[in-house]
């Protein structure tokens, strides 16, 4: 389990003025992602614009930069004036992962970006297709299907890097499973292969996994978190399911700006998206709807310690699992 460990920030770097025109916020705030309409993020994005609007008295956008997993979005978001008109909704993929996964980046995680709010943990679930693989009841029958035939299973992902390849990654070592991953463009790409049939399994993230489960389109064999999760108490975890004691994997949703954000503008946004995760008709839609994980707020100081924690804990397993993009 990737424990957090609060560390002591190194002193902040000189603030870069930048002028307001009025008080902030008096226009459209556009909250950039880097993943196509329909996946998990996309949908917290934009359930969550509407309130986040009314908290700051303006008009939230979304607005999607896909492409390269995340980077495109999160590079144009490091480039924005730092005024907050321009955020970007991150990941620990985004965020974390993402320095170690890619030799080069035209920006840097930690240094380009002002962590503004965690927005929750999100873990992923083991699923598979009830009508391509009828035989996958549980994950021991996955498992003992993988270790008969090595090197023959496969399974999704919404990217090179992703949560949910990284996750594969991790499930397959702490099994020592041979099996391949196939990367998709996307959470739309990979859930659409499983139904198909074109792969064997698909650890997606919580949100658009228990939109499937529901429909009966996809059989949900466990959770990749510490303990059950309460909107799904039938669904055992990776732990318990697949005789794998202390496996965990969960990553992060964060909501950022550009380095060198203002001190009250931080502020601001901070307190308002603070206000939207305390509103008990967000936090049960979260938690029941997307099977997000809601910890206590955290201030944005305590947010970037997380951040930088990640950023080392991941790029350990990333390079245990041997993924890497150019």
């Amino acid at each position: 389990m990737l424990r957090r460990s609060f560390l002591a920030l190194p002193l902040a770097a000189p603030a870069i003025a930048v002028a307001q025109d009025g008080p902030f916020p008096n226009r459209p705030i556009t909250i950039y992602s880097g993943f196509p309409n329909g996946s998990g993020i996309d949908i917290y994005v934009r359930r969550m614009a509407e309130p986040l609007g009314k908290a700051l008295g303006v008009t939230i956008l979304a607005d999607n930069r896909t492409g390269a997993g995340g980077n495109i979005g999160s590079d144009f978001v490091a480039k924005s004036r730092p005024d907050g008109y321009t955020l970007y909704f991150g990941t620990a993929g985004t965020h974390a992962i993402n320095a170690t996964l890619y030799r080069t980046l035209p920006f840097d995680v930690i240094r380009d970006f002002t962590p503004i709010s965690h927005l929750g943990d999100v873990p992923n679930i083991l699923t598979v297709s009830p009508e391509k693989r009828p035989q996958f009841t549980d994950c021991s029958a996955l498992l003992a299907a993988a270790r008969a035939n090595p090197g023959r299973l496969n399974y999704a992902s919404t990217g090179n890097g992703a949560s949910t390849h990284l996750a594969g990654a991790q499930f397959s070592m702490a099994a020592n499973i041979d099996v391949t991953h196939v990367p998709y463009r996307g959470q739309p790409g990979a859930q659409t292969a499983l139904l198909a049939g074109d792969v064997d399994f698909f650890l997606n993230q919580s949100g658009p996994a228990m939109g499937a489960m529901r429909q009966g389109q996809v059989r949900g064999l466990a959770v990749t978190t510490a303990q059950r999760l309460a909107v799904l108490p039938d669904v055992p975890t990776v732990a318990e399911a697949c005789n794998l004691p202390g496996f965990v994997s969960t990553t992060w949703y964060g909501l950022f700006g550009p380095a060198h954000l203002p001190a009250p503008v931080l502020e601001k946004i901070s307190s308002a998206v603070t206000s939207v995760l305390r509103d008990a008709e967000f936090s049960k839609w979260l938690t029941e709807n997307q099977g997000i994980s809601l910890p206590p707020v955290y201030t944005p100081a305590e947010f970037a310690d997380i951040q930088r924690r990640d950023v080392a804990a991941w790029g350990e397993i990333v390079r245990r699992s041997g993924a890497a993009v150019d």
